[in-house]
């Protein structure tokens, strides 16, 4: 039992240094962007569902941080603040994946055409979304659901959406590097992590104890590997299901996505698994929370539609283009940790969290963020405060 235990943890930590460097990279660039892009612009920016506010609710996305908890609360301010409902949607979306981190730890554990598709499938599924959304929301459940958005009841990360501490004065570049701009990289950065760490670790361990104790037979079972026509069906309409129930923030899913393609899922069913971290069970929770039940089921349903449907469309054209990898037998771990170019990034990744850090903590982060943690993570036990953002 203890060398299956150990065994497990072995994977884990493997596969948390060989995406330590991607993780910092990402959110060193989602923190640079909220420093210069406040959250009241956003909302501003995003006035109805035409493809213009839709583009441009993708790109914030895509530029914002990866927690798909944070991603969910601050669509939630993006809506109140005027945003529209499908936009803040899309941004929602996006943020969770389409960002840069993601990419970048799918590439690492899985190989470049999984990070390819999970980008092409992000835009097709957005696309989806939008249409589906169109067709099947009335003003007035739209309304309802601003109503109850407006009662401002505390979901997940809370502190993430209230936050804007972004520089506005002057071009781009010197608000980025403006005292002010710094002060706020750093801080968004070590947001990020307070918020995802745990997220991380957790998709980690469970992927490492999967890959260790569940029989890779078990999966390809599941999966209906032994008929490839049928496991190309049941792939996209079990992913989302699956990710549904171990719900992990998005980044965190990678490390199972790899443990369920060496186990014999389709390429559509793991990519599916991927986009599912929008419709895990503590997500619908906090969208009956903040938009009504009758909303929440309806954006369960629509998401998961757009979940599976753009997995197929993803199945059907790398087929089509013999870009679905053959090989099962993702190296997630490379024996040992060695002297390569990993290491030196993460000695890099490392230096630069050090530096913000020492930032962090010399303007008040540590005090800001346990000012968050009061209001936030509070289990949904305080339904009788409003936080006025």
């Amino acid at each position: 039992m203890l060398a299956s235990v150990i065994e497990a943890l072995r994977m884990a930590g493997i596969m948390g240094w060989d995406i330590l460097w991607a993780l910092i990279l990402g959110f060193l660039i989602s923190g640079a962007i909220q420093a210069v892009v406040s959250h009241k612009e956003m909302g501003k920016l995003l006035p109805d569902d035409r493809p213009r506010s839709i583009l441009k609710a993708t790109l914030l996305g895509a530029a914002s941080s990866s927690c798909s908890y944070a991603a969910v609360a601050i669509a939630r301010s993006m809506f109140r603040k005027g945003g529209n409902f499908t936009a803040a949607m899309t941004f929602e979306f996006a943020s969770t994946n389409l960002v840069l981190e993601l990419g970048l730890i799918l590439a690492i554990l899985l190989g470049w055409r999984f990070a390819a598709a999970t980008w092409a499938g992000g835009i097709v599924m957005i696309v989806i979304m939008v249409m589906l959304m169109r067709l099947l929301l009335r003003q007035k459940a739209v309304d309802a659901a601003r109503r109850q958005a407006d009662k401002g009841v505390a979901g997940r990360m809370e502190g993430h959406a209230g936050m804007d501490m972004a520089a506005t004065e002057g071009t781009l570049r010197q608000r980025l590097f403006s005292a002010k701009g710094i002060t706020a990289t750093a801080h968004y950065f070590w947001m990020d992590w307070a918020s995802l760490w745990f997220d991380i670790a957790l998709g980690l361990l469970i992927a490492g104890a999967v890959a260790a104790w569940v029989p890779r037979d078990v999966w390809a079972g599941l999966f209906l590997a032994h008929d490839p026509a049928l496991a190309k069906v049941i792939g996209p309409l079990l992913g989302p299901i699956i990710a549904m129930l171990t719900f992990v923030c998005s980044v965190g899913n990678v490390p199972l996505a790899a443990v369920l393609w060496n186990g014999g899922a389709s390429f559509g069913g793991v990519v599916a698994f991927i986009f599912g971290d929008l419709i895990v069970l503590p997500i619908l929770d906090i969208y009956r929370r903040y938009y009504g039940v009758k909303m929440a089921a309806v954006l369960g349903l629509i998401f998961y539609a757009a979940m599976a449907g753009a997995a197929y469309v993803i199945e059907l054209v790398f087929g089509a283009a013999g870009l679905i990898p053959t090989d099962r037998n993702v190296q997630i771990m490379t024996e040992t940790i060695s002297w390569n170019y990993t290491t030196w990034l993460n000695i890099a990744g490392l230096l630069v969290s050090a530096l913000l850090f020492w930032r962090f903590l010399r303007t008040g982060g540590p005090d800001m963020l346990r000012m968050m943690n009061g209001k936030d993570d509070d289990g949904g036990h305080h339904h009788h405060h409003h936080h006025h953002g």
